[in-house]
């Protein structure tokens, strides 16, 4: 797009993952109008190569400094201080990333944390639009982790809200292992020997006892996470993303039975498949980054 594009109701969501930076130039009307993707430099302790790639994948969209942007970041995050508190994968550690943004983009950024951001985009104009009060979004890819809004915004709590995934299981043959070890769709294929979650739930489908078995088992672990989430927070709506949700039906019917039992006496929230696929934390990031510029 070229610099004397109108930014009136335009702006920029840009993802930093583990092994890509992903960014999304947002409509007035909320549609994805261009998309843009560079390798994320790792380790980066200092944060600058991940800030550098952030303001290409940013010229690469736009032009127009006036244009808003939102930049949602893995790991631990502090929305309130602009702190990266940690990242294995980054080697980051209490880096100050919303000033480095700043300066180096050269305008207001929003600072989000990935699965915040996704949250954002399914109950703001995804599969949540329109919910009132409580819902939560858990994408379920290579971890595990919740995001919980509230009327649309964020429950961040110094960033450590939501870590459902770190949960150590405490009884039955995983007992030991974390949640996301166990449950995530990384661990569910890897446990059946396959590629893909996609795979075992396909597998499964087709009468595989190992495949059964395993998802079965990540089926029970997961509703045990949600289930605790449920009791304590009480969403109306879980948006369950990620790898795991590709499996729509044969996912979500036999986590709602299992999580239905595991809560008697309780409000069952209804489980939704995510709408915005992998583009969530993105469309997320860029919604957060109208509001700095409003």
């Amino acid at each position: 797009m070229s610099s004397d594009a109108s930014s009136d109701g335009q702006s920029v969501g840009i993802d930093v993952g583990g092994t890509s930076i992903k960014g999304v130039l947002l409509g007035k009307d909320g549609s994805i109008l261009a998309v843009h993707r560079l390798p994320t430099p790792s380790p980066d302790p200092t944060g600058e190569g991940v800030v550098e790639t952030v303001a290409q994948v940013r010229d690469a969209l736009t032009g127009d400094l006036g244009v808003p942007v939102g930049v949602a970041l893995p790991g631990v995050v502090d929305e309130e201080h602009g702190l990266a508190v940690f990242s294995v994968n980054l080697g980051w550690q209490d880096l100050p990333m919303h000033d480095l943004l700043v300066k180096r983009l050269g305008t207001p950024v929003a600072l989000s944390h990935d699965v915040r951001a996704g949250g954002v985009a399914e109950a703001r104009t995804g599969a949540a639009r329109d919910v009132p009060g409580v819902v939560a979004f858990v994408p379920i890819g290579t971890g595990i982790a919740a995001a919980v809004l509230v009327d649309g915004r964020p429950v961040v709590s110094g960033g450590w809200a939501g870590e459902i995934g770190q949960l150590l299981i405490t009884h039955g043959d995983f007992a030991g292992r974390r949640v996301e070890e166990v449950a995530s769709a990384r661990a569910t294929a890897l446990r059946a020997g396959v590629a893909s979650a996609r795979e075992v739930a396909s597998a499964a489908a087709r009468g595989s006892a190992v495949s059964q078995q395993v998802w079965n088992e990540t089926i029970e672990v997961l509703a045990q996470a949600l289930a605790g989430l449920s009791a304590t927070v009480a969403p109306s709506v879980i948006v369950i993303g990620g790898g795991l949700a590709l499996a729509g039906r044969q996912l979500i019917g036999p986590l709602g039975e299992e999580l239905a039992r595991l809560l008697p006496g309780l409000r069952v929230p209804e489980l939704v498949a995510a709408a915005h696929g992998d583009a969530a934390a993105a469309v997320g990031a860029a919604l957060l980054g109208l509001e700095v510029a409003a």
